[in-house]
């Protein structure tokens, strides 16, 4: 159940979200299903790629991000939703064995004008291969509850 409201939520703060080890059945899987570019699903096609091998499709390294971040945070929250990202970037390739390290950072809130049970959450999130290479971030804003309506 939902524990952590708006009032809740302090900027500056930086949530250790978890972390995954990629396995390659599973990214070949979602990359033929969602994502079926060569480089992603042919081992032949990859291999003479700049990558030198398959990687995974940057949707499937968001995936990733998104449940831990569910799982360690979000689900805790009261949100409500999203109305989106500012900013998505793939820096790094991931690769099959990559073991991904994912943290959350509050950036600000702040309380709706228009709706007095509400805020917003504007928070970076980020993911770290074991070289400590940011694979991954992206800027989105939460839209969190008030536990009591102004």
């Amino acid at each position: 159940m939902p524990q952590i409201y708006f009032e809740d939520i302090t900027e500056g703060t930086i949530r250790d979200i978890g972390s995954y080890t990629v396995p390659q059945d599973e990214m070949i899987a979602f990359s033929k299903q969602y994502d079926p570019q060569p480089i992603h699903i042919d081992e032949e096609a990859a291999s003479k790629s700049v990558f030198g091998d398959i990687i995974a499709s940057g949707w499937y390294t968001a995936c990733i991000c998104m449940r831990l971040l569910v799982d360690e945070f979000l689900g805790e929250t009261v949100s409500i939703g999203s109305p989106g990202l500012d900013e998505l970037s793939w820096t790094t390739p991931v690769y099959a064995g990559d073991t991904l390290t994912v943290e959350n950072e509050i950036l600000d809130t702040r309380l709706s004008e228009s709706r007095d049970d509400r805020g917003y959450v504007r928070n970076q999130t980020r993911a770290y291969n074991q070289d400590n290479d940011m694979v991954i971030s992206w800027i989105a804003t939460t839209i969190v509850l008030c536990r009591d309506a102004r």
